[in-house]
């Protein structure tokens, strides 16, 4: 069993413009918690007195996990951490010359001797040491070896090989980390960075070298390049090559959608495992492949990482694709409309347009001859807003003809008119705006605005589009669309 921590809430939170709060903290680290991460280091102590009120609200939360701070080389981060009540310390050692001489401004022995008292001292207020030697990967590995040995003397009890910069390569790791791993009889462990797109790849190779703890963090999060992401080096390392972890993969996407959302930090559509369009096919023949045999274009099954599969529209989608979809939505059509449906579907791709679920709503309507009257329907909109007003909306909504009136708040007017109708939707379930873009067709003042807005309600997600000249209201239609859309299909 290869131990995972977690670095999230210390490196991940290292991202330019990433700042939690310590209820933000606490969140991440009990569904870290409930993932399954055997170590949560929950941020380091000394930075701020935010930052300690993060740290003592993980450490009180009585997790499994066990918690940890980040320190340096300095008696009175030991102080702070245990003031804390972490049960470890992530004891951070320079090791490569240029980081001792040229950071620190020491040399090596001194090294060897803060490093000597601040295991000892840390291990005299009970934690558990875990020393790490930064900047390994352009280190001298005799010294590194050196360090280690003298940590181990005093009582350390992991080890951990940083790369601090991302410039290792697999067979540097294999090299540098079997000697190690061969060397010391405790647990080594390894930190990569992805500064040259290696961090997975390098944590796997570590892992064969003998490594049984790495560092990761939820969606690669982490300074410049960020770090090795979590959930690609369990499913990799699990599928490729039968490695196990203590996770629930199950649990690996609505980890990645709350970090997302906490950090402010959007996946990338292409992004393994956790973007949007891991699990999503297009391509007539690839849609036509997945539906035949799923593993034809898929090489782990979406379900396996609390997924679902998805086939969107567009100037590539064949009749396979589109069947399925009308499947899903109770539609049936005979050969002759399903061919005047794909044909409109890549009509609109053609133009360069995205095709949304809405589209495809209007174009069955239109080729089938069926219409849907809307459940939710727009009575009144209001919006109040101004530079000494809070923006506020208030809105009226039929919903199966019943009326529903709510308000909602916001940071400007579209804000506070999405607050107000996701207020309003609550009547129907629990639905999520999972994604928000607006695009301008025309120019000018009077210039045509598109807003098109994903929508979540039990797993299903649809697409929808607004487009007027006002961006408030074409953020409603669009809300409308997409949500009428979901209902329909239930």
């Amino acid at each position: 069993m290869v131990k995972l921590l977690d670095t999230t809430l210390r490196d991940g939170e290292q991202t330019p413009g990433v700042s939690l709060t310590p209820d933000e903290k606490l969140w991440i680290a009990k569904k870290l918690d409930e993932l399954g991460v055997d170590i949560i280091e929950a941020g380091s102590a000394v930075t701020s007195e935010g930052e300690k009120e993060g740290i003592r609200k993980i450490a009180g939360e009585g997790l499994d996990a066990e918690i940890c701070s980040y320190t340096r080389v300095m008696k009175k981060d030991i102080d702070e951490a245990v003031d804390c009540g972490v049960d470890s310390i992530h004891l951070v050692v320079p090791v490569s010359d240029l980081h001792i001489q040229k950071k620190l401004e020491k040399n090596r022995s001194e090294i060897i001797n803060m490093t000597s008292d601040v295991v000892q001292y840390a291990k005299d207020h009970g934690l558990t040491v875990e020393l790490s030697g930064e900047d390994a990967s352009r280190a001298d590995i005799s010294f590194i070896e050196k360090v280690f040995k003298n940590g181990i003397d005093v009582g350390a009890d992991r080890l951990c090989y940083c790369d601090t910069v991302g410039v290792l390569t697999p067979e540097q790791v294999r090299n540098d980390l079997t000697q190690l791993v061969n060397k010391f009889d405790v647990t080594v462990g390894l930190h990569c960075h992805d500064d040259l797109g290696f961090a997975v790849a390098n944590t796997i190779e570590g892992i064969k070298a003998g490594c049984n703890e790495v560092h990761v963090t939820i969606n690669g999060l982490g300074e410049r390049a960020g770090n090795a992401a979590l959930e690609e080096v369990v499913m990799s390392g699990h599928k490729l090559y039968d490695m196990d972890f203590n996770v629930n993969p199950k649990l690996l996407y609505e980890t990645s959608r709350l970090v997302s959302r906490l950090s402010g930090v959007a996946l990338s559509d292409n992004k393994a495992i956790v973007g949007d369009n891991a699990f999503t096919h297009e391509s007539g023949i690839h849609a036509h492949g997945v539906l035949s045999d799923s593993s034809t274009y898929e090489p782990i099954s979406p379900s396996e990482v609390g997924r679902q599969r998805r086939f969107i529209l567009g100037k590539h989608t064949g009749k396979a694709s589109v069947k399925a979809i009308l499947k899903e939505m109770g539609v049936e059509a005979d050969q002759e409309q399903l061919t005047q449906v794909v044909k409109r579907i890549k009509d609109i791709g053609d133009r360069g347009k995205k095709v949304t679920t809405a589209d495809l709503k209007t174009i069955i309507e239109t080729v089938l001859n069926v219409y849907d009257e809307p459940r939710v329907t727009l009575e009144e909109l209001t919006v109040v807003s101004g530079n000494k007003v809070t923006p506020t909306a208030s809105i009226e909504l039929l919903i199966d003809g019943k009326e529903v009136i709510q308000s909602g708040t916001g940071t400007g007017p579209v804000d506070a008119s999405i607050e107000a109708v996701g207020k309003a939707f609550s009547e129907l379930g629990e639905i999520h705006l999972e994604d928000y873009k607006v695009e301008s067709i025309t120019g000018g003042t009077d210039a045509l605005v598109e807003v098109i807005v994903k929508l979540k309600k039990d797993g299903k997600i649809v697409s929808a589009r607004g487009a007027r000249t006002d961006i408030i209201m074409a953020s409603v239609e669009a809300m409308l669309e997409g949500v009428n859309r979901l209902i329909t299909e239930e």
